[in-house]
């Protein structure tokens, strides 16, 4: 059995292999897990003990997830794919972790979250508008799978919704480059660079800002027909084309909160300097 860990982050991929390692440098010991072979070796090389864990195996070795979760601080980092199948399976997955977590070590978990558990109110969104998700989506996957964390007797929950994730190898340039008629051009991006989220995620396990809820967006709020356009030429490529509307819907996410209890300045405050 390995050691017990500081901090064990379920997900090393995008952004939670380089948040592992940021750990690890700052002297904490860390466990990770990956559902890649690949990454195992990069793991190790990193200082990070390595999990081969897949919630979605049916074969899945209960004593390994078991060890994994023998630590005192989880950071949960499951990206959902709500599109495959509405979130089912993501759900499921949680609920396999949540059995093993209540017989655990952990004491604290963090939980990256995203700012698409809003629905488009069209005007500035702040973390009590949650309440409005329940009424307009009673089903959502995401407040859903928050909640299966949250008000818990064994440990104490952070949520942190963050915007559209920016940085490294994702360069929103590609997403949209050449496309034509695109929609809602007037609506504002809601946005965060890599450096933020490992800033803020760091910052809440140094600060210890345990049992709160933080959305996580860059300051700045360019509007779609700005942002992606300016991203494709600073790749070269053919930027969009979005059509006039009547009507647009958006969400503005304020990070208001965030910056106040983590006297947080970001990095990148405006999306425009991301490229």
């Amino acid at each position: 059995m390995a050691a017990t860990a500081d901090i064990s982050i379920m997900g090393c991929g995008w952004l939670g292999m380089p948040l592992a390692d940021r750990f690890v440098k700052l002297g904490y010991r860390v466990k990770g897990s990956t559902t890649s072979t690949n990454k195992v070796n990069l793991l190790s090389e990193k200082q990070i003990q390595p999990y081969l864990l897949n919630l979605q195996d049916e074969t899945l070795d209960q004593k390994l997830l078991e060890d994994f979760l023998d630590t005192r601080i989880l950071i949960l980092n499951i990206p959902p794919r709500l599109r495959s199948d509405s979130g089912a399976s993501y759900l499921k997955q949680l609920e396999l972790l949540l059995h093993a977590l209540q017989n655990s070590q952990v004491s604290r978990v963090l939980f990256v979250s995203s700012t698409s558990v809003y629905p488009d109110f069209n005007r500035t969104v702040t973390e009590d508008d949650i309440s409005y998700t329940d009424i307009l989506e009673p089903r959502n996957m995401l407040l859903q799978a928050e909640r299966m964390f949250q008000d818990r007797e064994d440990w104490v929950t952070t949520i942190v919704r963050f915007g559209g994730l920016v940085g490294g190898d994702r360069q929103l340039g590609r997403f949209m480059a050449g496309k034509q008629h695109m929609p809602n051009g007037d609506a504002p991006v809601n946005l965060i660079h890599l450096e933020d989220c490992l800033n803020i995620l760091v910052s809440i396990v140094q600060q210890e800002k345990w049992n709160q809820v933080y959305n996580a967006c860059a300051d700045e709020h360019p509007l779609r027909k700005e942002f992606y356009p300016a991203a494709a030429l600073a790749l070269g490529l053919e930027p969009p084309l979005f059509d006039d509307m009547q009507e647009t819907h958006f969400k503005l996410i304020s990070s208001q909160k965030l910056k106040n209890d983590l006297s947080y300045i970001f990095a990148y405050p405006d999306p425009m300097a991301f490229f």
